[in-house]
């Protein structure tokens, strides 16, 4: 079973499991998370084996407003599906984000490095993930980064059109962290299926500023990459903090024998088409 299954990343985990797994999924229109008497009706009714969380309300700058609306998503909504996963004895997958870190260790973060949210929407995820683990001590955390994919909005297909268009941009360049390509995430998740629960960090190799990422997309759309200027996070006025630096070890997964996936440079092509998904 799926959560938040019109979303990029629910999309993408149906579309890779229905392969080998039978699969329903979810969007919010057929399943209000944040409504207990019905997170039960319809798991009682599906009776899952397997459950794969990834509905949330992602809008960084959107929970600093909708603070109430983030809890209700990010962490009740994720108690009401481990309450009634717990009840059929099944296995939870809850996707969060590297945005539960501050940012300020300047060296990869491992799976059990102390978190530090500076957002609110950090802050919902992490409440998210400790009632998860505290309900269902054998669920599975994965922790991803600035993630994009098929049929979502997102920063690359911002950017893409923004090149298409030509148009200039500026974008900050005092945040790294790993842009990461939905099909590559779904890939490592289906291996996990047969691993232990715990903390898992999941993104392509590599690391990056959202500015140099907006050049490199601007290159592969073939536009120009110097129509993109760097800005600071303090010039650019966000309403959300953001880490400075959210780079993911993955130490875990190689702890398990699972192989990270491959660099983001050459996922970011295979999303634009320029080379085969499964290079």
């Amino acid at each position: 079973m799926v959560t938040g299954a019109n979303g990029q990343l629910g999309r993408e985990v149906i579309s890779q499991f229905c392969k080998n797994y039978d699969v329903i999924g979810f969007g919010k229109e057929e399943l209000n998370i944040t409504n207990e008497d019905e997170v039960r009706i319809v798991i009682n009714k599906v009776n899952p084996n397997v459950i794969i969380h990834t509905a949330a309300y992602t809008s960084v700058d959107g929970c600093e407003t909708n603070i109430r609306l983030a809890y209700e998503v990010n962490t009740i909504g994720a108690a009401n599906v481990a309450q009634a996963a717990g009840d059929h004895a099944a296995r939870m997958f809850y996707i969060s984000t590297d945005y539960v870190f501050n940012g300020e260790k300047e060296l990869p973060y491992l799976e059990y490095d102390m978190t530090d949210p500076l957002s609110i929407y950090g802050i919902s995820k992490l409440a998210g993930e400790n009632v998860v683990r505290r309900l269902l001590p054998n669920s599975t955390i994965i922790r991803t980064s600035w993630l994009y994919g098929h049929g979502g909005k997102n920063f690359v297909n911002t950017m893409l059109q923004f090149a298409k268009d030509n148009k200039k941009v500026t974008v900050v360049d005092d945040q790294i962290g790993s842009p990461t390509y939905t099909a590559d995430l779904v890939k490592v998740l289906l291996e996990l299926i047969d691993k232990p629960g715990g903390i898992y960090h999941v993104s392509n190799t590599g690391s990056c500023s959202w500015f140099q990422f907006a050049k490199t997309i601007y290159k592969e759309a073939g536009s120009d990459p110097e129509l993109v200027s760097p800005c600071t996070t303090a010039e650019y006025g966000s309403q959300a903090k953001r880490p400075k630096y959210s780079v993911l070890a993955q130490s875990e997964l190689e702890r398990v024998n699972i192989v990270p996936p491959r660099k983001w440079e050459e996922a970011l092509k295979a999303y634009l088409g320029k080379e085969s998904a499964n290079d």
